[in-house]
């Protein structure tokens, strides 16, 4: 990067810090600390909600699954509008009139002790594991733009967000997310006008569309079936979105802490439920925003040549390679001569459609198809490559595309302002994720378990001292990260479908039945419908069951809603007179 790059990226993320700390000032208690003492208005939740969601992640690895994948992740979020609507209506209610700090306090007035633990657990187990892997991704950027080891940018990076999540609470991350989000939807318009504005001067927005469209980027709906048949193991269609992805946001906005914990901090019922409700209006088009400045860098490169793998830090080490060094070199010449062949093919076809020449279009399109399922031949073999014990790499650089093109191709001082804008979602989603998992360690278990007498200042001190914890686990997750195999952003809801399912459907035993009220019956069933989504994951990944992992929330959910059912019927049968 450049010099005035670095004052840009320096300049900017010193100010988010110094405006976060500077509202952060709050009472010395609970309440103030997780909670913001519940005086924020629904914007701010709104915000902070989005903030929460909106990791590194998704600025760094949305484009690239776009790139490789198309648009068709979009579909994941389809549920997302129908689940606020549910959660506003039976959820939000009972936590706010309950004052609760976590979420899972209410499973202890509803059934006992053990469930609330159990659900809690769950809780801290997968966010303390996701936020790891959040913590991962602003260190691929230090790590490639440096050259740094990965390991060394982790506790850099994880060091950073502790400092900055034990100083201020919910407050500061409440109000450091409004600002990161205005810099980071400025900055994405940025990146999504130069993306276009940097095509040849013929080539106009439409036709860039066109080009990601024929290409299959624009998959926006799919319906999953195939030769009339449903295909249950692909992964993001319009069913999986709409069913799958509803039970993965009814638990993730309605019982994780993370998320749970922005809307407690409202000043009312009312301005809870008025953020919960524009999330669900505003998160489709965002998402769909992103993933397709992934599509249009996708056709950015059909017109200039793309690195035929993303990940320098890894050429670097092919290069130094005794065994693949020279066939790699010859693999990459090749890629050039078809990136010089794929170039001429896109421009005549834009060209031919500009003329409405429709059997030219045609054959341009058919040669340019062809061009690159040979250029993507060639990568697929340098990845191979890299994932070789000799190389010891790591060969998906789905994660790497935004960044490198960011890097590569951006004017001085934007590169500068889109590298903060990652670092700023990455320092937003994670400090409200160390803060849920601080307060849910302190409410659900130091709380209960100990048995000294301590003041309002005493655990406010000790919840920092919860956060220094979770946020050193998580950079010991984020160090077992590398070479995850999937983008990160596929890998983080993947692990959250293992248990959300879960975790959902015993907040749905405590809503809508009433009649089950031991938990003991529930506490089992959470227990039997975990085994049967672990079996049936591990099933999926040996290939014995091809499902995508969307479905794994609606079986986990209603997984414990039949375990609850059988348990209680079968307790009642045993005690039944004779």
């Amino acid at each position: 990067m450049s010099q005035f790059d670095w004052i840009v990226l320096i300049v900017t993320l010193l100010g988010i810090i110094t405006y976060g700390l500077y509202k952060s000032r709050t009472s010395h208690n609970l309440d103030g600390y997780f909670l913001s003492n519940r005086s924020l208005p629904w914007g701010l939740v709104l915000l902070s909600i989005m903030g929460t969601q909106a990791s590194a992640i998704t600025f760094l690895s949305a484009p690239g699954q776009a790139y490789t994948d198309g648009m068709r992740f979009v579909q994941y979020y389809f549920g997302i509008p129908l689940a606020m609507v549910v959660i506003c209506i039976f959820f939000v209610p009972i936590f706010s009139r309950l004052k609760v700090y976590t979420a899972y306090e209410y499973l202890e007035n509803r059934f006992d002790n053990k469930t609330r633990t159990l659900t809690s657990f769950l809780f801290l187990l997968q966010r303390g594991l996701s936020t790891g892997i959040s913590v991962f991704a602003p260190s691929i950027i230090l790590s490639s733009l440096f050259g740094w080891n990965i390991y060394y940018t982790n506790i850099f990076m994880g060091g950073l967000l502790i400092i900055y999540t034990m100083s201020g609470g919910a407050k500061a991350v409440a109000y450091t997310q409004q600002l990161q989000l205005v810099i980071i939807f400025i900055g994405m318009f940025l990146a999504a006008y130069m993306v276009v504005n940097m095509l040849p001067d013929n080539v106009s927005f439409t036709d860039a569309l066109k080009v990601s469209g024929k290409m299959g980027k624009l998959n926006v709906i799919t319906t999953g079936f195939e030769k009339g048949h449903f295909n249950w193991s692909d992964q993001y269609n319009l069913f999986s979105g709409l069913i799958g992805g509803f039970f993965l946001s009814l638990s993730y906005f309605g019982t994780d802490q993370s998320q749970v914990g922005r809307y407690l901090t409202a000043k009312s019922l009312k301005e809870s439920r008025l953020g919960l409700l524009m999330n669900g209006l505003v998160k489709v088009p965002m998402q769909f925003a992103i993933l397709l400045i992934g599509t249009l860098v996708f056709t950015f490169y059909q017109f200039n040549k793309a690195p035929i793998f993303f990940n320098e830090v890894q050429v670097k080490k092919l290069e130094r390679s005794v065994l693949y060094k020279d066939s790699f070199l010859m693999v990459q010449k090749r890629y050039d001569a078809i990136t010089v062949q794929k170039q001429q093919a896109v421009v005549n076809f834009v060209n031919a459609s500009d003329a409405e020449d429709k059997p030219g279009e045609e054959k341009y399109l058919a040669t340019l198809k062809i061009l690159q399922q040979d250029a993507d031949g060639l990568r697929a073999k340098v990845k191979a490559w890299v994932n070789t014990k000799e190389v010891g790499g790591d060969g998906n650089d789905t994660n790497y595309i935004f960044l490198r093109f960011v890097v590569d191709n951006l004017p001085v001082g934007l590169v500068g302002l889109l590298i903060a804008i990652i670092f700023l979602a990455s320092w937003g989603s994670i400090a409200a994720a160390i803060n849920s998992l601080a307060s849910c360690t302190m409410i659900d278990f130091h709380r209960r378990f100990t048995k000294k007498k301590e003041s309002g200042e005493d655990e406010y001190q000790l919840s920092k001292w919860y956060t220094l914890a979770w946020g050193i686990f998580c950079i010991v997750v984020a160090m077992f990260t590398y070479n995850i195999g999937n983008s990160l952003i596929e890998a983080v809801n993947v692990l959250g479908s293992l248990f959300y399912g879960v975790i959902l459907g015993v907040f749905l035993v405590a809503f809508f039945l009433k009649k089950i009220k031991s938990g003991h019956v529930v506490f089992w069933a959470a227990v039997g419908a975990e085994l049967l989504v672990l079996t049936i994951f591990i099933l999926t990944k040996t290939g014995m069951i091809k499902m995508g992992f969307l479905w794994l929330n609606p079986i986990g959910a209603f997984g414990v809603l039949f375990f609850s059912l059988f348990l209680q019927a079968l307790m009642h049968k045993k005690i039944a007179p004779k």
